[in-house]
C-alpha cells in the first residue's frame, strides 16, 4: 500500500486547512485516471465486541426503542426533505438509512489510543475526529492527535483510496476528501493510513481513513467516528479483505446488558448446513454499491401470502427500491404500499383497525384485547423463507400494540435488526450469499 512522505496534516498553516476545505467542497477529482487496488493478504479472523449505544443506561425495552425511532426519525425526515426539495443524490453523496446502534471500541496509532466508533454497514469510510478541528462533535475521548503516533501516514494523491473516492481534491499531494451521508451530515478532512488495534492486541496496519477535522454528524453519546462495513472499496471488510463476516445480537430485552459479536474473517464452529439455516443470494445495486441488497419476494402474516408485486421490492434503475440488510437501522423499512398491505393484513387477522395516531413515530398501532393472538409474519426471500421477530410492541402508556416497522421515504425496504435478533446473520462474500442461523446470542 503506498504511503506518503508527507508531514502530518497538523503542520499546514490553518489558512490553508480552511482553503483545502473549501476546494475539497467543489469536489475536484484527484484523478481521472482509473487505478487498480492492491488488496492487502486476507486477515484469518478477528473476534469484535459490539456493544448497543443505549447500553449501561436504565431504560425499560420500549424506551430503548423510541430512542432509536428518534433517531432513525430524524435521519428519515432529513432525507425525505431532499427528496421533495428535488435535491440529486448521486454516486457523489452516500445516503444512509442507518440509525447508527452498535458500537466498536478500536484502538487508532503507536501507541493505540482509545476511541468508539459506531459501525455503518450501509456506508464504507472509516473515519474518526482528529486535530486539527474545526468544527467537531463532543466526543467523551481526546481527539485523535496524528503527531503523537509513530504510524501515521498522510496519504498522496496517487493513493488508490484517494482515486476512489467521489469528492475529493488534491493540493500539495495531500489527498483530502468530503464524505457526505445527506443534506446536512458529512465528514471532511485528509485521507492517511494508521495501525488499527481491534480488541487487546490485534492490530492491522496500514488501514486508509479519514482524519476529519470538518464534521456534521449525529452527536450519538460521544462517539469519536465511523466504522464503515458497506461493500466498498474503503470499507474495513474490503481493507481487511475477508472473504467472510458476521454478527449475532442479543434479544432487544438484553440489549443494554448484553455483548453483541463481530466476526471478521471467520465464523464460528457451528455448522451452516443445518437444516435451520436459510440461506439467500446478495444482489448488487450499481448506484449504491455499499448496500447489502436481497430479493424479497413477498411476504406473509399468518397463513396469507399478500398480494404484492415482486417489483415492489426490485432495484430501479435510479437505484432506489430494492430490499437491503442492515446491522445499524433498528426497525424494519418497507415500501409504502408493501407496509400498508401488511398493516391492513395484521388489523383483519386480529379483528382490529389500524391507528396511525401514535407519538412515538409508530405508523401502525392497534387496539388489542388480551386474548388475540398475533399472527406471525414471514419474508419470503429468494430460497428462504425467515420467520421473523420482534415485530410488534406493546405501548405500555397508551396500551396499543404496534409494528416495529416504518414507511421507505424513497421506496428503499430494510430490514432492521429488531427482526435480526438471536441469529447469526453471515455474510459470505466470495459466494455473494447471506445466511441465517437461528441461535441464541
Amino acid at each position: 500500500m503506498m504511503k506518503s512522505q508527507l508531514h502530518s496534516y497538523s503542520s499546514i498553516p490553518a489558512v490553508l486547512v480552511s482553503l483545502l476545505f473549501t476546494l475539497s467542497f467543489i469536489a475536484l477529482p484527484c484523478s481521472s485516471s482509473i487505478v487498480t487496488l492492491q488488496q492487502s493478504p486476507p486477515v484469518s479472523g478477528l473476534r469484535i465486541a459490539l456493544q448497543h449505544i443505549d447500553s449501561g443506561k436504565s431504560l425499560t425495552k420500549f424506551e430503548r426503542i423510541r430512542h432509536a425511532l428518534k433517531r432513525e426519525k430524524q435521519r428519515r425526515e432529513t432525507l425525505k426533505a431532499m427528496l421533495l426539495a428535488g435535491t440529486q443524490i448521486s454516486s457523489q453523496v452516500h445516503p444512509t438509512i442507518t440509525g447508527l446502534e452498535y458500537v466498536m471500541q478500536v484502538g487508532i496509532g503507536t501507541p493505540p489510543v482509545r476511541y468508539n466508533a459506531v459501525i455503518n454497514t450501509g456506508a464504507d469510510l472509516i473515519w474518526t475526529q482528529c486535530k486539527p478541528c474545526l468544527n467537531c462533535m463532543k466526543q467523551s475521548t481526546l481527539l485523535f492527535d496524528s503527531e503523537k503516533s509513530s504510524s501515521f501516514s498522510n496519504l498522496s494523491c496517487s493513493s488508490p483510496f484517494c482515486d476512489a473516492l467521489q469528492l475529493s481534491l488534491c493540493a500539495i499531494d495531500i489527498c483530502t476528501y468530503t464524505y457526505v451521508y445527506n443534506k446536512d451530515t458529512y465528514t471532511r478532512g485528509t485521507m492517511a493510513t494508521e495501525t488499527f488495534t481491534f480488541g487487546e492486541n490485534a492490530k492491522v496496519s496500514d488501514l486508509a481513513f479519514g482524519c476529519g477535522q470538518d464534521n456534521h454528524f449525529f452527536e450519538e453519546d460521544g462517539f469519536g467516528g465511523v466504522m464503515g462495513m458497506g461493500r466498498g472499496m474503503m470499507s474495513l471488510v474490503s481493507q481487511l479483505n475477508v472473504s467472510k463476516f458476521s454478527y449475532c445480537l442479543p434479544s432487544i430485552a438484553d440489549d443494554t446488558k448484553s455483548i453483541s459479536t463481530l466476526f471478521l474473517g471467520s465464523v464460528p464452529n457451528f455448522s451452516l448446513d443445518s437444516a435451520t439455516t436459510k440461506t439467500t443470494y446478495l444482489v448488487k445495486n450499481k448506484i449504491y454499491p455499499s448496500f447489502y441488497y436481497v430479493m424479497l419476494c413477498g411476504i406473509s402474516v399468518g397463513d396469507a401470502r399478500l398480494d404484492i408485486d415482486e417489483d415492489k421490492f426490485a432495484v430501479n434503475d435510479d437505484g432506489n427500491g430494492g430490499m437491503a440488510i442492515d446491522a445499524s437501522t433498528t426497525n424494519t423499512v418497507l415500501e409504502e404500499e408493501a407496509f400498508h398491505r401488511v398493516a391492513n393484513e395484521f388489523a383483519s387477522q386480529m379483528n382490529a383497525t389500524v391507528d396511525d395516531t401514535s407519538s412515538d413515530g409508530y405508523v401502525a398501532c392497534f387496539n388489542l384485547h388480551s386474548s388475540v393472538v398475533v399472527p406471525k409474519l414471514v419474508f419470503h426471500f429468494e430460497n428462504a423463507d425467515i420467520e421473523l421477530d420482534n415485530y410488534m410492541i406493546n405501548d405500555p402508556r397508551s396500551g396499543k400494540w404496534c409494528l416495529t416497522m416504518a414507511i421507505s421515504g424513497d421506496g428503499t425496504s430494510v430490514l432492521g435488526n429488531m427482526q435480526q435478533r438471536n441469529m447469526l446473520v453471515v455474510y459470505d462474500l466470495e459466494k455473494e450469499m447471506v445466511s441465517f442461523v437461528p441461535k441464541r446470542c
